[in-house]
């Protein structure tokens, strides 16, 4: 790939919008552009697990996402600062986010387990209870004590050591450190986090501005504010309209601003597409925004509508690897025995790269037999099937036709899946 334009900011432009706030457009990197709306597969260690560069180019990746906890413990971000950052480090070249390592302080770190309840349902009162007792014990003004998921060593992230992570990590878009809360936590507590987050937003800004300065032979970084506020309307509001201030204070104080948002923290699923439209509402129409954390069609559809451009998740590549896969007519796990003797494709009506070279025997066979090529081709199946959704749904609204792509689309898919 050509080498990056060090001197290019990162720009956005829509080309076009969707009635209730949903539009398509492009963000260009200096390391390539990226058509909006677009999933971004997640290469946690500076990997997609299981897969190539390559293979993520041929089923049309655009962008993919490392994170900063993750590569600072391990190899550290001193070592893909010499390789020439991230993009360089693993091999991939185009655009690059990063996240602020904030999601795997607070859940690793802190005692939450690797998935962060999007329902209430989805863990005990008690559970609930004793894992907000542990966060309180870790997080203060300044920072968040933790430690390493690698060896138990003792560390400690604040918003500037995140951003001088990821200044470091080199990636084309990076997050403000922020803190990440459940649906757990109080109203009360809420309200403090919000703020408490607006406030290292500031903090990663000042640092932000300071380091682009300092190493300024390096490809410019776009930095990005992150919107949290739980399931109050009022508080997402309240912490998207303080990230816009601090945007238009340090632009300015001659200071570089955000280059976008992304909305972040638990969302609940029946909910999504309203709670991420408060958030879009009040941030600017001229700058991107990225949902971290989701990837089921119903969800990618309702997110596009409300305005989101960008998201990402590892539960496509998660599924894979257990032997599931996404088709036109719902989700179907392919180590059941009714496929024993399918030799049919995963999806012959999709296609793709997968589904035309091998059948849903052999995929079951492999994963009978713990051979990690299931783990791959499943894998590989899903990103493509997202990715390819998430292009369709780009075109469908390029062409006016979101809203008939969307029924038809969810229409099929989870009609097959109640049926099955």
């Amino acid at each position: 790939m050509a080498a990056p334009d060090n001197a290019r900011d990162l720009t956005f432009s829509v080309s076009r919008r969707l009635p209730g706030g949903g539009r398509s457009g492009l963000i260009d990197t200096p390391h390539g552009p990226i058509a909006t709306p677009a999933f971004v597969p997640v290469a946690t260690k500076a990997a997609v697990k299981l897969l190539t560069p390559a293979q993520l180019r041929d089923v049309g990746a655009q962008a993919i996402l490392s994170n900063a906890y993750h590569l600072y413990l391990q190899p550290g971000p001193d070592i893909v600062d010499e390789a020439g950052g991230v993009a360089s480090f693993e091999a991939w070249g185009g655009p690059t986010y990063t996240d602020s390592g904030g999601f795997q302080v607070m859940s690793l770190g802190s005692g939450l387990g690797k998935v962060i309840a999007m329902e209430k349902d989805d863990v005990s009162e008690r559970e609930a209870r004793a894992a907000h007792r542990e966060r309180l014990s870790k997080v203060d003004d300044d920072g968040v004590d933790f430690r390493s998921v690698v060896d138990g060593s003792r560390h400690r992230f604040t918003p500037e050591k995140s951003i001088q992570i990821q200044h470091q990590l080199g990636a084309d878009i990076m997050f403000a450190f922020d803190e990440l809360t459940t649906l757990f936590e109080s109203r009360s507590y809420q309200e403090e986090s919000v703020e408490r987050t607006r406030r290292w937003a500031r903090r990663c800004l000042v640092e932000h501005d300071r380091l682009t300065r300092e190493r300024a032979d390096e490809p410019r970084q776009s930095l990005w504010g992150v919107v949290q506020g739980a399931q109050f309307e009022d508080l997402r509001r309240e912490a998207a309209r303080g990230l816009v201030a601090l945007d238009e204070e340090a632009q300015a104080e001659g200071r570089r601003g955000f280059g976008g948002f992304g909305i972040g923290g638990a969302l609940e699923k029946h909910r999504l597409g309203e709670m991420v439209r408060w958030v879009t509402e009040e941030l600017p129409e001229d700058k991107p925004r990225h949902l971290l954390g989701i990837s089921e069609p119903d969800d990618i559809f309702a997110a596009v509508a409300a305005g989101a451009d960008t998201f990402d998740c590892v539960a496509p590549t998660r599924l894979g690897r257990r032997g599931g896969v996404y088709t036109l007519d719902g989700r179907v796990n392919l180590a059941a025995a009714k496929y024993k003797r399918d030799f049919r494709g995963i999806d012959e009506e999709f296609g793709g790269v997968v589904a035309t070279t091998y059948s849903r025997a052999y995929i079951r066979h492999l994963l009978k037999a713990k051979e990690l090529l299931a783990g791959t081709l499943c894998s590989l199946h899903n990103l493509e099937f997202v990715i390819r959704l998430v292009a369709n749904i780009r075109a469908a609204i390029e062409a006016g036709d979101f809203e008939a792509y969307r029924d038809e689309f969810l229409g099929r898919y989870y009609h097959a899946e109640r049926r099955g």
